[in-house]
């Protein structure tokens, strides 16, 4: 069996969930190799797009962030900020919108947390904000979200809900007028997590290799549904070839 590290299962396993002719919208890091991975390997007609205005991207090099003049390479479009909302916002051509996130903390449904820890006008950490990200969510067809799976981030319920996922179950995100979308799955260092079609709770779908469901429990803040659990193929060897070799060959998000 080949190695792997946690990240690059990480990376290939959020690969796998972008089908060809996908456009992705992605940000800085894994969310960005995963993104790029996905188009060398199993989805070569997927259009990913940047905050920056950088639309269908070429990345013959990985950038360190949506800043890196290095996206802006063969680009169809060099725009702006409107741009790529416009883009997130596409309805017509029929193609699925993606959006890659991260944040601090997830409940059950998949609503996110990246602007305080503790209560909000004196919090015990301030963090970055939404940024994009409620946008992302509230948009887009389908969004992945990438975590660090420590039971500090998977909590009962939030301290500030930054990023509407299915906000209370079923129902709730068209009670707030989000006619489309909600989060579709969950990747962390250990699993992933899919959200049930009917009650909108999260579950295990998988987990990797080494970690088992009970594992993976005891790294959360709240009970999910394991019943279903199957572990996740290790990535194949040509899977790891294009990550390393074609991706990241400098391993700048890798390490």
């Amino acid at each position: 069996m080949t190695d792997f590290t946690a990240r690059e299962m990480m990376a290939v396993a959020a690969a796998r969930h972008i089908k060809d002719g996908d456009i992705v919208f992605c940000g800085t890091g894994i969310s960005l190799l995963a993104a790029m991975a996905a188009k060398h390997i199993s989805a070569p007609r997927s259009v990913i797009f940047f905050e920056t205005g950088a639309i269908d991207a070429h990345l013959e090099e990985l950038p360190l962030s949506v800043a890196d003049s290095r996206i802006m390479y063969q680009v169809s479009v060099n725009g702006s900020l409107a741009d790529a909302f416009a883009t997130m916002q596409n309805r017509r051509t029929g193609r699925q919108v993606v959006g890659i996130i991260g944040a601090a903390q997830i409940d059950p449904y998949g609503n996110l947390n990246s602007t305080a820890i503790g209560d909000y006008f004196a919090p015990r950490v301030r963090l970055a904000g939404s940024g994009g990200a409620c946008d992302v969510a509230s948009l887009v067809n389908r969004t992945i979200i990438f975590m660090q799976h420590e039971k500090r981030k998977f909590v009962p319920r939030l301290d500030y809900l930054t990023t509407p996922g299915w906000i209370d179950g079923p129902g709730g995100r068209e009670r707030l007028g989000l006619s489309r979308g909600g989060p579709y799955a969950v990747i962390t260092n250990m699993a992933v997590m899919r959200f049930d079609d009917a009650s909108r709770r999260m579950y295990l779908e998988g987990y990797f290799e080494k970690t088992t469901p009970g594992e993976v429990l005891q790294n959360m803040g709240f009970a999910v549904d394991v019943s279903r659990a199957r572990p996740v193929p290790p990535p194949s060897p040509r899977e790891l070839s294009v990550l390393r070799e074609r991706c990241d060959p400098q391993r700048l998000i890798l390490g």
